[in-house]
């Protein structure tokens, strides 16, 4: 089983500096069905401290502060901590506070925390096991951590069909780059439940989400060039079998619709 290969975090900061502003209105980010979901399973409770790991523009964040006592909210990028803090305050809100972090190297103690989260961010990780166990070592025993992130085909089963699974897996996560040079590596379902094992998490909830993207939006966000998106739009009408039947290009006009898959996914520390 396959981890995340070696990316910049200069990369991360210098693509996400330069696009924060678009984060504080994006559907997917400020919007998505994931945000409630978390809170009604994680079911927070008022005297908990909670660390949001790669808040972007906060709304993670957001979700929760009504009903916790604190929470954390950190990012690699500063640019974004300054977008997220404008919308804090916007909103009224006085219990989150936003600090510069690595998600891997967390500036914290040991178990600080009641419950950490980290929404459609650790495929830009460098090492998204790592992130796990710093998850962990921050939370006090019984805590819990809650990701929401895109997934792709994968097993760590063999054979023709996995190997299939796995070349899709690849694919996806090319087309991904293409778009996003800042982009590492989403995780199969597979590698999320190993990762949250050798951690010490016991997974006590998980689902599939399905979101539906619009492809001129998705690229305009990240500044794709003319070049870049003809070949983006060429790796969707081009999919093989196995990437179409995840990905599930619409092409009606000029409008250009997929789907991507979230995984949420929710351990407690044992």
């Amino acid at each position: 089983m396959s981890y995340n290969a070696p990316m910049s975090k200069e990369k991360v900061q210098q693509q996400f500096g330069a696009n924060a502003a678009a984060y504080a209105t994006s559907t997917v980010h400020a919007k998505g069905y994931s945000l409630t979901r978390l809170v009604e399973i994680t079911q927070p409770q008022p005297d908990w401290q909670v660390l949001d790991v790669a808040t972007a523009a906060g709304h993670t964040a957001f979700a929760f502060a009504p009903h916790v006592a604190h929470v954390t909210a950190t990012d690699l990028t500063p640019e974004m901590l300054t977008v997220a803090a404008g919308l804090a305050a916007e909103k009224g809100l006085t219990n989150v506070s936003f600090e510069p972090a690595d998600a891997e190297k967390l500036p914290y103690a040991d178990g600080q925390f009641n419950l950490v989260t980290c929404r459609i961010a650790p495929h830009h990780f460098p090492d998204i096991l790592q992130f796990i166990h710093e998850a962990a070592r921050v939370l006090q025993p019984g805590g819990q951590l809650a990701v929401v992130d895109n997934i792709v085909p994968g097993t760590h089963l063999h054979g023709k069909k996995a190997r299939l699974l796995n070349e899709a897996g690849n694919y996806v996560n090319a087309f991904e780059k293409l778009r996003d040079p800042s982009h590492g590596r989403c995780w199969s379902i597979a590698e999320w439940e190993h990762g949250f094992a050798r951690a010490g998490f016991a997974v006590h909830h998980q689902e599939l989400l399905t979101k539906e993207i619009e492809f001129a939006s998705w690229a305009a966000r990240m500044q794709v060039s003319p070049e870049d998106t003809i070949r983006l739009k060429a790796m969707l009408v081009q999919a093989p079998t196995a990437v179409s039947d995840f990905l599930t290009p619409q092409i009606s006009n000029d409008r250009i619709t997929f789907r991507l898959t979230e995984l949420l996914v929710v351990g407690k520390l044992s």
